[in-house]
């Protein structure tokens, strides 16, 4: 395809159209170029391809694929690696069915517990959900299948999230809200990025030239075609002239001929639609010239793959007196509606048409003696009496209880944001009622995003599985009887309650407006810098196994900040099985001028080890790892002085550190005050 020549006999109506889609899934064609249409399609953590009556809120059905893990469990992984096997897996089904680009992955931040789409979403820390975005996306694109990264940028909550401003200050955008994007911009060059619905300082993301075209192109290098979250247009002109190349879906060619109009009349340089043309005529030959349509996916050996990667991303919160793994020997109580019906994935765009269910009362089949009790609805608040006392009963006959609980459906989805973090009531009073009669009960949690337990000093054991994809019973099943060693680790910060939340009182915003009043305070930074008392951690997450940590060794005392140091740590099992340990490298400021976190991740990595054996980890550490962004300058600064870097196991457990200073090779300019000048 000779881009520039099919561009030059094109129409002025044919390059407008070429900006918008063809219906819901498609891009349009310029038939009388031979210009084929591609297909987009949902979503981050499974194909969401839907052939008739389409939407983009999961209501209608698409065609059957598999459920990987959500991002809720996957960034809990820690592992760029696995990142790499669920791309692979999800461009080979997209390679099958004649999808072009995936929409995924969603890398917003989480800025509060409550965002009814934090399911789909990584992390709270910006440097790990760059990090596994980079990975996934490196490895769809391997396949020639081109990924979208949303939502660009601040979509931090669904309430209102058409027409609501995020009202933030750049500093704090520049270190949380836009390293995801950046970092996975720079290391892996998506095909294309959807802007978000919302508003920034009152400036639309489908009408923000600073965001699309200053920042995303100019600084970062972004070469692909940025496209509309579906329905955020507000002005197409003003996005075509701020970077917006394509808008999705098709708008009945209403907006193809404003910009036709705007051409015609001098608004719109011919020039800007041109380039716009030709960015989504690079990326659609991308797709085209390496098309196969010969790929057929193995259904089981991606089934297996969703159980593999369940398994690694599922965090053990508690485990008093090695209460896990379970003795298959043992009588055990199962309980709770859950144990049969998983919730596995959330609800919205992101919602998949399973191949298959595995839930932990399938997988459990044959392995041990079980006995199960529903306890709850899983559909409901309200509390059935007689379902309750069967499960008591059950759990006094049993040596150990397990419940099966966690958020329904209708709690927490894309299009709004949740009340609380409560499970549902009639939950928590059965996993107390239970408590009281069993002493050795264990609490398994099906969720998208943190929960408060109130009864979390009565039971003996929690293992947090997340919305963890189809195959999530055999994964729960695995950990349980310890088949598998938990190794995931949280990517979010678990609040005693909500209103600990540093964004508690802005969240939500009214009708016009959210103010992001805590700054860079997001999640760890602000409980870590607050001394307060947290639920579970950033990064925490327990071990069948045991670690130590020696030899921590950088490579420099001193160094300019233009330079990078090396850092490596030697980490052991200590432990009777193999396991696989996080290790996390977070960067302090011992002493800054600007207001800073305590410490911010900077490394991790995963790492897999037999009992008695040890490994070397290794990192390495430039300017952007001790630098903050610096209003004064527009640019990352590093402010001259002595840094602490940790190595631990969570934000809250640092086992090793050193010292280094670091010197910076930039002066802020002076600013005189001008009245105490004068006084003197």
């Amino acid at each position: 395809m000779e881009i520039q020549k099919i561009i030059k006999e094109m129409t002025l109506e044919e390059k407008a159209g070429l900006c918008s889609g063809l219906d819901f899934w498609h891009t349009k064609p310029v038939e009388r170029l031979d210009v084929p249409s591609v297909m987009v399609s949902d979503g981050p953590h499974g194909l969401r391809k839907q052939d008739d009556r389409a939407d983009h809120i999961g209501v209608n059905e698409s065609i059957k694929a598999v459920c990987f893990p959500a991002g809720c469990a996957t960034a809990s992984s820690f592992d760029r690696e696995l990142m790499t096997r669920l791309g692979d897996a999800l461009a080979e089904e997209c390679q099958a069915e004649g999808v072009g680009v995936i929409l995924g992955p969603a890398i917003n931040i989480k800025r509060s517990p409550l965002c009814g789409r934090n399911f789909e979403y990584l992390s709270e820390d910006p440097y790990l959900a760059g990090e596994l975005a980079a990975a996934y996306t490196l490895a769809v694109q391997k396949k020639n299948i081109g990924v979208s990264l949303k939502h660009f940028a601040a979509n931090n909550q669904e309430h209102r999230r058409m027409s609501s401003s995020s009202d933030i200050d750049e500093r704090t955008l520049r270190e949380i809200y836009l390293p995801p994007f950046e970092i996975a911009v720079k290391k892996a060059k998506p095909w294309t990025v959807m802007c978000s619905y919302n508003r920034i300082n009152d400036v639309f993301s489908s009408e923000n030239k600073w965001l699309n075209t200053d920042v995303l192109r100019d600084e970062w290098g972004f070469d692909g075609y940025v496209m509309t979250d579906w329905g955020a247009v507000a002005d197409r002109v003003t996005g075509l002239k701020a970077g917006i190349e394509l808008e999705m879906p098709a708008s009945g060619g209403v907006h193809d001929r404003e910009i036709v109009q705007a051409v015609k009349n001098g608004e719109l340089d011919e020039k800007i639609l041109d380039r716009a043309c030709a960015r989504i005529l690079e990326i659609n030959e991308r797709y085209l010239k390496n098309a196969k349509s010969d790929v057929v996916w193995d259904k089981k050996a991606h089934n297996q793959l969703s159980a593999e990667i369940a398994e690694e991303c599922m965090v053990l919160l508690k485990n008093e007196n090695n209460t896990l793994p379970l003795e298959k020997n043992d009588s055990i109580a199962f309980i709770g509606e859950f144990a049969e019906k998983p919730r596995f994935q959330g609800g919205g765009s992101s919602h998949i048409n399973c191949t298959e269910t595995v839930s932990a009362l399938d997988a459990v089949e044959g392995y041990a003696n079980i006995s199960y009790s529903k306890g709850f609805y899983i559909d409901g608040d309200d509390m059935d009496f007689s379902l309750m006392h069967e499960a008591v009963e059950a759990a006094q006959k049993a040596k150990v209880a397990v419940i099966f609980a966690g958020l329904p459906d209708f709690y927490e989805s894309e299009g709004y944001d949740r009340k609380h973090m409560s499970l549902p009531e009639c939950q928590n009073r059965l996993i107390e009622a239970v408590a009281a009669v069993n002493p050795n009960t264990v609490v398994v949690l099906h969720n998208g995003s943190p929960v408060s337990m109130p009864w979390i000093n009565s039971v003996k054991a929690v293992l947090e599985a997340y919305l963890s994809g189809q195959a999530v019973g055999q994964a729960v099943i695995r950990l349980l009887f310890g088949d598998a060693n938990p190794c995931g680790r949280l990517a979010e910060s678990f609040p005693v309650k909500v209103e600990d939340n540093p964004s508690y009182l802005f969240f939500g915003g009214n009708k016009e407006r959210t103010e992001y009043r805590e700054g860079v305070f997001v999640g760890y930074r602000y409980y870590d810098k607050k001394k307060m008392e947290v639920l579970f951690p950033f990064g925490y997450g327990l071990s069948y196994t045991s670690y130590k940590y020696e030899n921590l060794v950088i490579d420099k005392e001193q160094m300019n900040d233009t330079d990078s140091v090396k850092v490596s740590v030697d980490v052991k099992n200590t432990g009777t099985m193999t396991g696989k340990e996080v290790v996390q490298l977070y960067v302090c400021d011992l002493e800054s001028t600007e207001i800073r976190p305590i410490r911010e991740l900077k490394g991790f990595d995963k790492v897999e080890l037999k009992p008695g054996e040890k490994t070397t980890v290794s990192f390495v550490l430039d300017k952007r790892a001790f630098a903050y962004y610096e209003m004064k300058i527009n640019d990352w600064y590093v402010e001259s002085g002595d840094f602490l870097i940790q190595i631990g196991s969570s934000s809250r457990d640092i086992l090793l550190e050193k010292k280094i200073r670091v010197n910076s090779t930039k002066e802020l300019p002076v600013h005189y005050d001008m009245n105490s000048i004068f006084m003197d």
